[in-house]
């Protein structure tokens, strides 16, 4: 999202309710890594990191995206929520990234795997990137079983977004894996022990360890 109304409109949707049940999940994963290394990959707005940012105070966050209009977007929001000094907004391709080998022990992302094509390249990069025993919380949409199902899924759960928000949340379903594709990009990466579940109608949860 490069275009100024499609980062607006995102940036200033409600996914508040959304964003802070993801956190709560990460916090859990992570349990006592206290004074970690942290990377968000495809950050968009900022959100998901700053509210990590607030419920972890001692994490240093480095949040990844491949989008500057996004990250300015999100450098402003950090500032407002006094969280600027925390989080370093970098701008970087998830299946490149600028970042250091085995430095970081918790990766995190909401919402990038369907975006990218190269999912495989994406999985190598997070496991170049993990210490040993890092946590990796990836959340994502999976791919409903047909159109249709992916149009009822928008109706339930966006009635009240704009129809640009709802067509590029239909072209996301469709675009986003299935469980059964997810586990093969981990095994092409060398990434084993991993739980991929579907938890609701349209989110999956991948977990494991690098």
């Amino acid at each position: 999202m490069d275009l100024a109304d499609e980062v607006r409109a995102y940036a200033q949707a409600d996914f508040a309710a959304v964003n802070q049940r993801f956190v709560e999940r990460l916090c859990e994963l992570t349990g006592g890594r206290l004074n970690a290394a942290v990377v968000d990959l495809g950050c968009g707005p900022g959100d998901i990191a700053i509210r990590a940012a607030k419920a972890q105070p001692m994490w240093h966050i480095t949040a990844i995206d491949a989008s500057k209009p996004m990250l300015d977007w999100a450098a402003n929001a950090a500032q407002s929520a006094g969280v600027a000094d925390r989080i370093v907004w970098t701008i970087g391709d998830a299946k490149s990234l600028p970042l250091a080998t085995g430095g970081f022990d918790v990766i995190f992302s909401n919402s990038l795997l369907h975006h990218i094509t190269d999912a495989e390249a994406m999985w190598r990069e997070v496991k170049r990137i993990a210490k040993p025993g890092a946590q990796i919380f990836f959340r994502d949409l999976y791919r409903p079983a047909s159109q249709v199902v992916a149009r009822r899924i928008v109706a339930t759960h966006a009635a009240t977004a704009t129809k640009l928000l709802q067509e590029e949340f239909y072209r996301s379903l469709l675009s986003a894996y299935s469980a059964v594709e997810i586990r093969s990009q981990l095994a092409q990466a060398d990434l084993y022990g991993f739980s991929v579940n579907e938890i609701n109608d349209r989110h999956i949860d991948i977990i494991g360890t690098g």
